[in-house]
């Protein structure tokens, strides 16, 4: 999978990074290395099934190619 990420250089010093297409995954870094691995798991993380998703009653669950 390939995503976009967006570097933006910190007040503080270092940097924070999103990701556009995944709303709330954000992370940051000293530098931009740490940064870039820092997102990586915290794409990892967001992308991470819930293990206890329950489903309502009347609910249908689907999975679908994009």
């Amino acid at each position: 999978m390939h995503l976009r990420i967006v570097f933006e250089p910190s007040d503080e010093g270092g940097y924070t990074v999103f990701v556009p297409a995944l709303p709330g995954c954000i992370s940051e870094g000293d530098t931009l290395q740490e940064a870039r691995e820092n997102i990586r798991e915290a794409i990892a993380l967001y992308l991470e099934p819930a293990e206890d998703a329950t489903i309502p009653v009347g609910g249908l669950v689907e999975e679908i190619a994009v």
